[in-house]
């Protein structure tokens, strides 16, 4: 249940927001004034604070001020007067997330109040998740324990309240697109649109269309007029993932649009005005990138004004009791199970792993560990193979040197037996698995071809995946540990049908 202080000098007032929230099963204190706001906030943990303007001790733009300084977490929403409108609206950018006038419907306050709470939730889930997770219960609230999160999250907090462009840099899985979200809907553009473009996704010679759009007839195929994103966005916020990746011309083009708020559409010769404020993100590496003329130094300073970094969760190591109780709570919840925790071992392993995708990566080895596990504790057997051996805790063979060693060759078949088909293939049932790794010709010569065998291998690996699975893509992706579009593109390459495995 959320916690709501409503700070006025208006008992009325008060004791109406005070009943009105109660309906809506908040829980509810009360204070007279910014200085008695202040003191309850330092000694309880609230959600969020309703505070009028005008009030004795201490008035609610400098208690504002004192709550955002001791907890930049907790929700601020302005009651006003019509008359002191623009001290309301001094707070919204003092950090204040809104402000209602007097006098108050209760519809509109509460309305206010779930929109700002699903605003913030959005902050603290990219503390922890990949974009599309979120529990939805509004009870478990978890911020980052580790301290480079908290100024992670402090970053957000102030970015949220400027218009600024803002950089987004870190590894893939670490919720780059969660945290422009949260930028976006904390801020004061938050009622107007976000607009994603993965611009790695794009060819070259399509990206500035789809950005500034085209005039009919501009080039071929161009068969009517098109508006282009920025013109779309106008008004809201453009995130602009994958910036590292677009070429000079289009650096040019986009440094033009920061500076001058304007852009010219393919094949016209009017500009076009446009009030967008820009979130990119990238894994780049932009220092190297400048030095080494890929990426225009003017560009990448006009974007870095604030920037924010995620850190790749190995260094987050803090965390990772916190992400994966997260996670059993969300698996238990999407697959109705009762696991109840996670074994001593198992924390062990994930802890020591070295987590290449990140956050991302961890909800599909948690979701793994829940299809496998067959009792209600998730134990270190439940967890996938690559967790369990690649880990930095276990006592291993020497991995060979570099220069005798070919990562995308090696072929683990005790492995690919004990986890990818999860033990559902009997010992008696092995003999189907040889393959005809060597030929000899006429001149009794030995011929061998490890792409060729390696391709032999892997399509009948992904054949007999299917068939445990029973064709199903999700699972089979899970229950074999191949990422889903690998799966698919296999599937493709080798013209396999899982339907015929259903």
């Amino acid at each position: 249940m959320y916690r709501v202080l409503v700070v006025d000098d208006d008992k009325v007032l008060q004791d109406n927001v005070k009943q009105a929230l109660e309906i809506h099963h908040f829980n509810v204190d009360v204070a007279n004034n910014g200085k008695e706001a202040v003191s309850a906030v330092y000694k309880e943990k609230y959600d969020l604070v309703v505070m009028d303007v005008n009030m004795p001790e201490m008035d609610g733009i400098e208690a504002l001020a004192e709550i955002k300084k001791y907890d930049p977490t907790i929700i601020v929403l302005i009651l006003t007067a019509y008359s002191n409108v623009s001290d309301a609206v001094k707070a919204v950018k003092e950090g204040a997330f809104n402000y209602l006038e007097k006098p108050i419907s209760s519809e509109n306050l509460v309305a206010l109040i779930k929109r700002a709470l699903k605003a913030r939730s959005l902050v603290e889930t990219s503390m922890f998740s990949a974009p599309t997770l979120s529990l939805g219960d509004g009870n478990d609230k978890f911020v980052g324990e580790s301290d480079v999160m908290k100024k992670v999250f402090n970053v957000i907090s102030k970015l949220a309240q400027v218009n600024t462009p803002v950089l987004i840099r870190g590894e893939s899985g670490t919720g780059k697109e969660l945290v422009a979200k949260a930028i976006h809907y904390n801020g004061p553009r938050k009622d107007d649109k976000f607009v994603t473009i993965n611009l790695a996704a794009i060819p070259d010679s399509l990206i500035e269309s789809e950005l500034f759009g085209h005039e009919k007839g501009a080039f071929t195929g161009a068969t009517e007029r098109k508006i282009g994103k920025f013109q779309y966005a106008d008004g809201g916020t453009i995130f602009l993932d994958e910036i590292g990746d677009i070429s000079g011309t289009m650096q040019v083009k986009l440094l033009r649009v920061l500076q001058e708020k304007s852009f010219t559409p393919v094949g016209s010769n009017r500009d076009i005005k446009c009030d967008v404020r820009v979130i990119a993100a990238s894994h780049k590496p932009f220092e190297k990138m400048i030095k080494e003329g890929d990426f225009r130094e003017d560009l990448f300073y006009r974007l870095n004004v604030l920037p924010v970094y995620l850190p790749p969760l190995r260094e987050r190591k803090d965390d990772i009791n916190f992400l994966v109780d997260y996670y059993v709570k969300y698996f238990n919840n999407l697959h109705n199970l009762t696991i109840s925790e996670v074994a001593p071992d198992a924390i062990e392993l994930l802890k020591n792993y070295s987590w290449p995708g990140n956050i991302r990566e961890l909800r599909n080895v948690i979701e793994h560990a829940f299809i496998i596990e067959s009792t209600d504790i998730l134990t270190a057997s439940s967890l996938p193979e690559t967790v369990r051996t690649n880990n930095n805790s276990l006592s291993k063979v020497p991995a060979p040197a570099p220069e005798d060693r070919d990562d995308e060759s090696i072929i683990d078949f005790v492995g690919i037996k004990e986890s990818v088909l999860d033990k559902e293939i009997k010992e008696e049932e092995s003999n189907d698995y040889k393959f005809t790794f060597a030929t000899v010709n006429d001149n009794n010569e030995v011929k061998m071809d490890f792409q060729v065998a390696k391709e032999l291998f892997e399509k009948q690996f992904i054949i007999e995946a299917l068939k445990v699975n029973n064709g199903k893509i999700n699972q089979t992706a899970l229950k074999a540990n191949i990422p889903k579009k690998t799966l698919l593109r296999k599937i493709e390459k080798y013209e396999i049908n899982p339907k015929e495995y259903y």
